[in-house]
Parts: structure tokens; sequence; C-alpha cells
């Protein structure tokens, strides 16, 4: 289960293994249209499962919903962005 939370300047995505906390993605507001991923990481012992993955796609189905862009700043999106063009649409 993923769920969002946002102030209004920074938000997060965050992801869980049943009831259990498994790792977060957060970013920055940069204007009105556009947000930062800055930081992605799942716990040690979720590694391997795909859940970071599953983070970034959270966020550009989230930018693609609002019309919004991606500025992935975070080593992990900036990879996957590099990788995959199909979500490549939502990047600034």
């Amino acid at each position: 289960m993923i769920k969002q939370e946002d102030d209004g300047k920074k938000g997060k995505f965050i992801i869980y293994e049943g009831d259990e906390f498994a790792g977060e993605m957060s970013y920055t507001w940069a204007g009105v249209d556009k947000f930062i991923i800055d930081h992605t990481e799942v716990k040690p012992e979720f590694g391997g499962r795909g859940l970071a993955k599953q983070l970034v796609m959270a966020g550009v189905e989230y930018a693609r919903a609002n019309n919004l862009k991606i500025i992935p700043l975070c080593p992990y999106a900036l990879s996957l962005f590099e990788k995959d063009e199909s979500i490549r649409d939502v990047k600034s």
C-alpha cells in the first residue's frame, strides 16, 4: 500500500508491506506545476522487491493526473527516468 502526504511545500509517498513501513520517496514543490524528487529509500529488509520503483511510479501517476512535471534529483529516480522512456512525458 502506498500513501501520500503533502503539506503544500514538501511531500512524500510512503510504502507499506502489510502494516509495516517499508520506505518512502520525498519531494519538494518547485512552484505550482513541478516537484523535485529529492530522495527515495527502502528499508534494507525490503530491498530487491521493486518497492523503490513503485514509489517513483506513484509520483509519475500523481504528476500525470495533475498535469505536473517532475525534476528527478534523487539518483535512483534519475536513473529510472533515464532507463524508462515511457515516463519521460512528466520529466522537467
